[in-house]
Formats: structure tokens, sequence, C-alpha cells
């Protein structure tokens, strides 16, 4: 196998209790031509003092301070000072799988450019992980281990933020650490999938992802759910509405409204349906509710589903595909 550098971008804040576990996991590493560039975001605890007993052992391992502030700062930063042919990321409270960078560069060496290697992720905590997490883990290592990540990825982020490689012309070409914009891992997700980066299937778990009530996904205001629904709508009417397709909008709960409100802000007609007895016939927002079987008489559909129940979800893609109403194509489901 050819033995190319791969540059490893971290940020750091505070994070002195997990800090030795990540970096020791990264010197670990069955592949060694690597290097870390890791950035402290002005952190307030040990975790610099931590990373520099590494940095005097292993000059693989370079840090700076962020000249900025925040995560993206940061990751333009590390990006900015990196050498690599190829770009990972990784977080510093979470652990690397002894192969994981050998693994996922192999199967770039052996896809080629225009991909992306991903691989499995397994949550852990000291108090156990909350069955959100565990739900999330699931569907996403599925998707994973056949790479059909992107066809759903209107739902949530499809690439697991510290578990991917590319190669850095690729990088380059959607835009790299650039755009401004949060949640910047599902901006990043949604790039490579605009610029057609095709997902390597991989069956192993190669990041321990570990969860704690101060982690920057619980706690900062750019990961709130307002964030996730913009950069939702802002990408579908970017990749794939069409002006030729009757756009319609399923389920009225809190989603569907906040959907509904962003359409009507933008000038954009839609048709809202639902399933819901007590809304059906009622206007919202001088909308009206109606019947989900109004699709039977609707030529060239594209449906944002906001309904969230799993088993209803299921009842819907079976009525849809009844009416030959294609997912990725025709119909998005929201969350």
């Amino acid at each position: 196998m050819n033995t190319p550098l791969v540059s490893i971008l971290i940020p750091f804040k505070n994070v002195e209790k997990f800090f030795d576990d990540c970096i020791t996991s990264i010197i670990s590493q069955t592949y060694t031509n690597w290097e870390v560039i890791a950035i402290n975001d002005h952190s307030t605890d040990k975790s610099a003092k931590i990373l520099e007993k590494y940095t005097a052992k292993d000059n693989r391992i370079k840090t700076t301070l962020n000249t900025g502030k925040g995560i993206i700062n940061a990751l333009q930063l590390a990006y900015k000072l990196s050498n690599g042919s190829y770009i990972t990321r990784m977080d510093s409270d979470d652990i690397m799988m002894p192969e994981k960078i050998e693994v996922m560069l192999s199967s770039l060496l052996k896809s080629g450019k225009k991909h992306i290697a991903v691989g499995k992720v397994k949550y852990f905590a000291e108090n156990g992980v909350n069955e959100g997490y565990k739900k999330y883990e699931a569907w996403l290592n599925k998707l994973t281990s056949i790479g059909t990540n992107y066809t759903e990825i209107y739902k949530e982020c499809v690439i697991p933020s510290p578990c991917w490689m590319v190669h850095k012309s690729d990088f380059e070409n959607v835009d790299a650490f650039n755009p401004n914009t949060y949640p910047e891992d599902y901006d990043l997700a949604f790039r490579f999938y605009k610029h057609n980066i095709q997902c390597i299937p991989c069956n192993r778990v190669l990041h321990m992802w570990r969860d704690y009530t101060t982690r920057t996904s619980r706690t900062s205001e750019h990961y709130a759910q307002n964030y996730f629904l913009d950069i939702k709508l802002d990408y579908f009417l970017e990749l794939e509405y069409s002006k030729n397709k009757t756009l319609l909008v399923w389920g009225a709960g809190k989603k569907g409204k906040e959907i509904a409100k962003k359409l009507i802000k933008k000038n954009i007609n839609f048709k809202w349906v639902c399933n819901n007895q007590q809304k059906i016939g009622k206007d919202i927002y001088n909308i009206k509710l109606q019947h989900f079987t109004v699709l039977t008489d609707v030529k060239n559909p594209q449906i944002i589903i906001t309904v969230a129940n799993q088993e209803e979800q299921k009842s819907i893609k079976t009525y849809l595909n009844s009416l030959k109403i294609n997912t990725i194509k025709d119909y998005f489901f929201f969350c």
C-alpha cells in the first residue's frame, strides 16, 4: 500500500478529562504516516498542557492557538496548516480504533478520487448511552455498511463528523471548511452529496464516539433544531426543488409548521397534507390542510415529510411506493 501523509485535524477546548485517551488512540494507529494539527480554541483547563507532553515526544503532533473563536475557525486554521494528501477530522474527546486510519486510507486508495471513506461508530458514556443516540448509531451504521448514506440525508447528518476521510483535492472541490455555517458537520455532508463524492461502504466500527452532558452538540445553540431545519430546507431548495413539480408538505406538527412558515416566507407555493382528522380542513397560515389521499390526483409531486413517528413513516413509505412515488427523487423525510 502507498503511504501518503494523512492530516488529522483536531479542534479542542476544555477536554482535559478525555484528551489523553484521544491522543493515545492516534499514536496507537497501525498506519503511521500521519500528522495531527490540533487547534486550541482558548481552553481554560489543562488541555493545552496535556498536549504539550505529546508534541515534545512526537514531531507528528503540532498545535497552535486558534486565531479566531469557535469550532469553524479552529477547523479552518487546522486545514490551512495541514500538509497531507488526505484529510480527516477527529474530535478531541473521542477514541480511534487502532486500524481506523489504515482502513479508511486503504478504501480511498482502492476507490480513487470522488469518494469518501466512512466507518461505523459506537457511542459510549460513563452513565450509559441514551436511547436517542442508540437509535442514531444503529440508523447511521446501517447506511454506512452499504454506502447508502445520502439516501436519508434530509433526516439527520449521514456523515459522522469525526469518522470520514477524503483526498485533499476532493475536499478543496467541496469548499473545505470555508462556509461559516452551523451545524458545520451537516453542512459538509450536504456539500459532499452536492458534489457527488460517493460513500465507500464499511462494515467495521472505526470510531468510539463519547457522549457526556457538556458535549458541544448537546450545549451549543448552533446545534439547535432550528439550525437543522434551515440547512435541510436550504439544500433541498438548491438541490432537489423543481418548479415543474407540485410541492407538498406532509405533516402539521411542530416541524411541519416550521417548514410551512419558511416556505411561505420564501414565497414558494405548496400543498399541505396530513392524516390527522382533527387538522384536516383547517386553515393554518391561510393554507388549508388536506387529506394525504389528494396525492392520487397530483401530477409530478415532490413531498417533504415531517412526520417523526417511525411506524407512521413506514406506512407513508408503503403508500407512496404504491403510487410509484420514489424516495430521494419524489419524497424526502425531514425527520
